[in-house]
């Protein structure tokens, strides 16, 4: 599960960005992309359907598990036939429902392993496992995929690989993974009321969007200003404002499964902490490893056979190495302590980035690698990788990939498993904030400032989420003991 659930990731993220870097598009206009993801942030409004209603014949997380990956390979297939320079909007359109069905399936896969992973004392080893499976996706997704790019001088033919990739995934799913007993729906509530309940909430959603967009134009403000400040300004305000009133709506129809969910995780001690804590955390790692890949190509020169093998396939070995050595050292540390470990060596490997954007390619000289026949598509030469990308892709992916183990247990930890899905959904949502709004900032605020000094932004904003946890550490030591209030499992 945790296989399928990290191989569509790239293909909305870094995988996306260096096709759009290849295809010619713009720093400013990569960095909007990365609103594509918006999905993620967003995923707990649509996670109590899933929590609600159950597929016919495979069950509850299994059925919903199979549909979202038969519609990603669809997705993909069909996205291995656009192009992104000469299609813009329809590319985009289709990367948003990529990022939607990938966000569903997480939230199915979140609910599984939290339904399953019951002890405490299982979930950092069960989640450094998870991480394992993601990370060995994103292995194929985000380095071998660049790779085959480059080789083969197609993306298309990347993406549509990735959707049989998908199918082999569903039929896994659908032999492999039994059911999960001793679940229960969490409400009772008619079908019709809970879908009347969730169109209502879109339908302020939109509300929420339209108002604002004509407010700013009323103003005098242009959507479509050549100032990239002007149209960065315009999307966040008009999520600012149909996040609110999709809730208002949501709540004025009586959408139980959401209302009802929301209200158990806010009756926890600490529970909008525990949220700004979920957003701050991993910030400073997502505005560092926002722009990588167009960072690395654009900026730096590497070709897209470098990036692959450096940032991607060692790099994502090596996270997979801390997360295995998080899980580890959680049974030791246990979640406070980890957080707060983890967290600080997160804040210090963003340095990496800044070090190599002062001292340029090449900088400590490089080394010649073996020709990766096991990628299918042979090389045509050995690619030099250069010592000081390798020493910053290090650190940064050791680090990240421990403190990623030590997050995922705190969500998990303040789980209700009344309401799984949609109190992960939720928590993980935010976890995506950074890593989603940060990217239209990140792209405008790189063409401002440059990259020595966006890297060394990465750092200040990294501090705050190691300061939460400290400040935060005796709900910490709590939920480590006692867990989410009401947790219970019929």
């Amino acid at each position: 599960m945790g296989f399928a659930s990290g191989l569509p990731l790239a293909l909305t993220g870094q995988a996306l960005q260096a096709w759009l870097t290849i295809d010619g598009v713009n720093i400013a206009t990569i960095g909007f992309f990365g609103l594509v993801g918006i999905p993620y942030t967003f995923k707990f409004l649509w996670a109590p359907l899933m929590d609600r209603f159950e597929p016919p014949w495979l069950g509850r997380r299994r059925g919903w598990l199979v549909l979202s990956q038969l519609s990603l390979a669809a997705t993909l297939c069909f996205m291995s036939t656009l192009s992104p320079s000469a299609q813009p909007v329809l590319f985009g359109q289709w990367a948003v429902l990529l990022a939607f069905l990938s966000a569903s399936q997480d939230v199915v896969v979140d609910a599984y392993r939290a339904d399953l992973l019951l002890d405490k004392a299982e979930h950092g080893p069960g989640a450094s496992m998870h991480v394992f499976g993601y990370r060995l996706a994103m292995i194929l997704s985000g380095g071998i995929a660049l790779i085959w790019a480059d080789q083969w001088q197609s993306w298309a033919r990347v993406y549509a690989v990735m959707g049989g990739v998908m199918v082999g995934a569903a039929a896994a799913s659908l032999v492999f993974l039994p059911r999960v007993r001793g679940t229960s729906k969490a409400l009772t509530s008619s079908g019709w009321a809970e879908i009347s309940g969730f169109l209502a909430m879109l339908a302020g959603a939109f509300a929420g969007y339209y108002m604002a967009r004509n407010l700013l134009i009323v103003f005098g403000l242009e959507p479509d200003s050549g100032n990239h400040w002007v149209q960065l300004f315009f999307v966040m305000s008009e999520i600012a404002a149909a996040l609110p009133l999709a809730w208002w709506f949501a709540r004025l129809v009586r959408f139980e499964t959401l209302n009802a969910s929301l209200a158990s995780y806010f009756s926890q001690p600490g529970a909008t902490l525990f949220l700004l804590l979920i957003i701050l955390y991993k910030l400073g790692d997502a505005f560092a490893g926002s722009l990588t890949t167009a960072f690395l190509i654009k900026g730096l020169a590497f070709t897209q056979a470098e990036v692959g093998i450096a940032n991607k396939i060692i790099g994502i070995w090596l996270t997979i190495f801390g997360a295995l050595l998080g899980g580890v050292l959680m049974i030791r540390l246990r979640l406070y302590r980890a957080l707060l470990v983890f967290g600080v060596l997160q804040l210090l490997s963003n340095f990496g980035f800044y070090f190599i954007a002062i001292l340029g390619k090449g900088a400590w000289g490089s080394v010649e690698t073996p020709p990766f026949d096991w990628v299918i598509v042979s090389l045509d030469h050995a690619a030099s990788l250069d010592f000081l990308l390798l020493a910053v892709v290090a650190a940064e992916n050791i680090s990240g990939g421990m403190g990623t183990v030590a997050f995922v247990a705190l969500l998990m930890a303040l789980c209700n498993h009344r309401f799984t899905a949609t109190h992960y959904a939720l928590l993980s949502a935010l976890a995506a904030v950074g890593r989603i709004y940060v990217s239209p900032v990140a792209g405008v605020l790189t063409e401002t400032i440059g990259w020595q000094a966006f890297y060394l932004f990465s750092v200040v904003v990294a501090l705050p989420g190691v300061l939460m946890v400290w400040w935060m550490r005796r709900h910490l030591l709590a939920l480590a003991e006692v867990g989410p209030a009401n947790a219970e499992i019929d």
